[in-house]
């Protein structure tokens, strides 16, 4: 093994090696571990789909980019270099980057970008989880290319929860634009109009025979043996949209969410938004009726603008001696209406955590901080010297409790860990709306936004019930929100407005499901609860990247708590400069 958890580099940061030393070697799960090292050589790459050749962002010319692989109490080393002409970051999605905020990865959040030709070692611990959980790219729409799994195994010896699967297999959903990305968002940016949508979903970065010009090259193929169990860890790596998904003739089992155990239930159809994993089981037939088998993915969105509104295919093959003629006319799996917000809230309810003794639910019984966040849309004025094309010639914004985040001109971590705010961020994001309103009901006459880096403030291990209020303004839709270092449990939702009074008593403290993202429900809202216990910022968002884009984001200020192992370890000595 090598040197424990960022020590070569956080202790040449530090005023007090020992000190630094004697913290690290206190982090859990390093006497088990080993140090796993990945490269990442950031770069473009010709891709072509649907007849079109582009060049993209890949890590190591591979689109999606490789799996990383590791096991609980693992350290990673990844090294990045930027070989683009263009800033990038990584974040490591769902993965709690204990006291480490240095290592998350959201860019003018936990650090400065890397610049072109710059690198930088993301060094950190996988402590306390297991599961499936991905990366990807954390700076402007990147992520559209820059995704890949991150599987991480359970301590040598211990069983999964249930019987162990005959093969696992990572497929990740995505979309394909035949545009570049960053001109389609940086030109919705100042119009003010809504971005144009993907041109295809992906199975493991291909659209499939739905599409016109796409050929079977281009078509993911999942092979099978009749009669065994397999495991697919799930992940929704796109970039704006929930997606339904199915496997014609088949049920699944899903047994985990975002990298936490949960009591197996079974569907045919199941609903996973961006930034979710999901892992389920999947039974072939012992006898199949037929060699081959179509899974396909669609969009579930209420939203009042234009979409994605195709289906994307792959093949669940048998392993028959000779390979079906045709994949391009198999029937696909009866998935529901795109905006089917019934079929999303029953899926949805299945959800419970083990809570048993090896895998406990740790719900915070008692709360300190009560917050309720709205979640949704608004507007900006349009500038006088310009036409926009938002709402009645305004220009498309996003909020939480109407305030639109504002990006730093360099990194929230930093100032919070020299505590050196001025210029730089306000602590004092709004912890209730500052003007309430009927939220599903009729939107108000002003739907204009505040702006501003504004964070909540939290002493350490302090515990936090946040309520989540979607809104009506621009359209009731679904909200899909990721917390960056910490999992919550998601103890309450329902559809329209949030009732303080009632709805508490609805809760589920025993069993909730623990996740890192959870969509707010359209016209309606989600209450979590979690434990402040990681010292650091953590960025709070939209995972729909045009909200993110147009600011529904914040950030938890956690201070540090009193012992030397609930403090922030020091900077990494190659901290990238903004």
């Amino acid at each position: 093994m090598g040197a424990p958890h960022g020590l070569r580099r956080h202790a040449a940061a530090s005023a007090c090696p020992l000190l630094a030393f004697a913290v690290l070697l206190a982090l859990p799960g390093l006497a088990a571990g080993v140090t796993r090292r990945y490269t990442f050589n950031v770069g473009m790459t010709s891709v072509t789909r649907l007849c079109g050749t582009k060049s993209i962002p890949t890590v190591n010319g591979q689109f999606p980019g490789p799996r990383l692989d590791a096991r609980e109490g693992d350290r990673l080393v990844v090294t990045v270099h930027n070989h683009m002409s263009r800033n990038v970051s990584f974040h490591w999605h769902g993965l709690r980057q204990l006291r480490n905020g240095w290592a998350d990865g959201p860019a003018y959040i936990t650090q400065c970008p890397i610049q072109p030709g710059q690198s930088y070692v993301y060094d950190f611990t996988v402590a306390g989880q297991r599961g499936t959980l991905w990366w990807h790219a954390h700076l402007s729409w990147l992520r559209v290319h820059l995704y890949g799994p991150l599987v991480i195994l359970p301590e040598l010896g211990v069983p999964y929860p249930f019987a162990a699967p005959y093969k696992e297999v990572s497929i990740m959903f995505g979309e394909w634009f035949k545009a570049d990305t960053e001109s389609v968002i940086s030109q919705a940016l100042q119009t003010g109009a809504g971005p144009n949508v993907s041109d295809a979903y992906t199975f493991n970065g291909l659209p499939g025979p739905t599409y016109n010009c796409s050929s079977s090259k281009d078509t993911y193929t999942l092979k099978v043996r009749p009669g065994r169990t397999y495991m697919l860890r799930l992940i929704n790596s796109a970039l704006n949209d929930e997606l339904f998904f199915g496997i014609a003739n088949h049920t699944l089992t899903v047994v985990e969410a975002d990298a936490n155990y949960v009591k197996p239930f079974t569907v045919s159809t199941l609903v996973i938004s961006p930034g979710q994993t999901m892992n389920v089981l999947l039974t072939t037939s012992a006898s199949p009726s037929s060699q081959a088998f179509a899974m396909a993915i669609a969009p579930y969105t209420n939203t009042q603008g234009t979409f994605d509104n195709t289906t994307a295919a792959a093949v669940l093959r048998y392993n028959a001696p000779t390979p079906p003629s045709s994949t391009q006319n198999l029937p696909l799996p009866a998935l529901p209406r795109y905006s089917d917000t019934n079929a999303v809230a029953r899926f949805t309810s299945n959800f419970r955590s083990l809570a048993s003794a090896q895998y406990p639910a740790r719900v915070p019984q008692a709360v300190d901080r009560h917050v309720l966040f709205t979640v949704g849309l608004g507007t900006d004025p349009c500038p006088s010297n310009q036409t926009c094309q938002g709402p009645n010639g305004t220009k498309f914004a996003a909020s939480i409790n109407n305030n639109s985040f504002v990006r730093p001109r360099s990194a929230l971590l930093e100032a919070h860990y020299q505590r050196r705010y001025a210029g730089v961020l306000m602590a004092n994001f709004p912890t209730t709306p500052p003007h309430p309103f009927n939220y599903t009901g009729t939107p108000p006459n002003n739907t204009f936004v505040a702006h501003g880096t504004r964070v909540v403030p939290l002493k350490f291990n302090t515990s936090v019930e946040l309520v989540m209020q979607g809104t009506a303004i621009q359209g009731a839709e679904s909200h899909p929100l990721h917390m960056h270092g910490f999992n919550f449990f998601v103890v309450g939702q329902g559809f329209g407005n949030y009732d303080p009074i009632n709805d508490p008593a609805k809760y589920n403290l025993v069993d909730p499901v623990e996740r890192n993202t959870v969509s707010v429900p359209t016209a309606g809202w989600v209450a979590v609860r979690f434990l402040a216990d990681n010292p650091g910022v953590w960025l709070m968002h939209c995972h729909f990247d045009v909200h993110l884009s147009w600011g529904l984001s914040m950030a938890w200020m956690v201070d540090d708590g009193p012992l030397p192992n609930q403090k922030m370890l020091p900077p990494p000595s190659d901290l990238p400069k903004c």
